[in-house]
């Protein structure tokens, strides 16, 4: 099994399984355990999957958090892909699930994860991380403190470095 990083530095088994978008003319095959599912598909289905916790969600980069939004804390992840690292927009899907919609849960992200993301991941309010194989998730601690303090704010801190220095 992969794992994950989680923002505290700690590693652990990913029990969550990714499941693909079906192809045309395919259903949507649920795997034995917990899985992410494409967000549209939970939505379509949504009585289908309501109150489950071993359902969560997750978003393609393209894919806009409003569509979930209030309903983002009926689930106990949601993932947000990144097709490629150059791709940012998984960083504002993020932050407008914490902070617009106030959702509390596990957000995690996926696809091409690299360790010298993971610090401004953590920031715009990912709290688990499942890195691109071949990437030593080892080394995430490190990764995630690289910098001591930031100069803006962001979903960790409210307040930019000036006005914390200034209190």
């Amino acid at each position: 099994m992969p794992n994950v990083i989680s923002a505290d530095g700690t590693i652990r088994q990913d029990n969550w399984t990714v499941v693909a978008r079906p192809e045309d003319g395919e259903s949507l095959a649920l795997p034995n355990g917990p899985c992410l599912i494409p967000v549209d598909l939970w939505l379509a289905g949504h009585e289908h999957f309501a109150g489950r916790d071993d359902i969560g969600v997750w978003f393609d980069s393209h894919q806009e958090p409003e569509h979930l939004g209030e309903r983002a804390n009926e689930l106990p992840v949601v993932a947000v892909n990144f097709p490629k690292f150059s791709d940012g927009r998984g960083y504002s899907i993020a932050r407008l699930l914490r902070e617009r919609y106030a959702y509390r849960n596990e957000l995690r992200a996926i696809g091409d994860v690299l360790l010298d993301q993971l610090q401004f991941m953590k920031r715009c309010g990912f709290d688990a991380y499942a890195l691109r194989p071949d990437k030593d998730a080892a080394k995430g601690q490190d990764c995630l403190n690289f910098f001591s303090q930031s100069y803006q704010a962001a979903t960790d801190t409210d307040l930019p470095l000036f006005r914390r220095r200034a209190s």
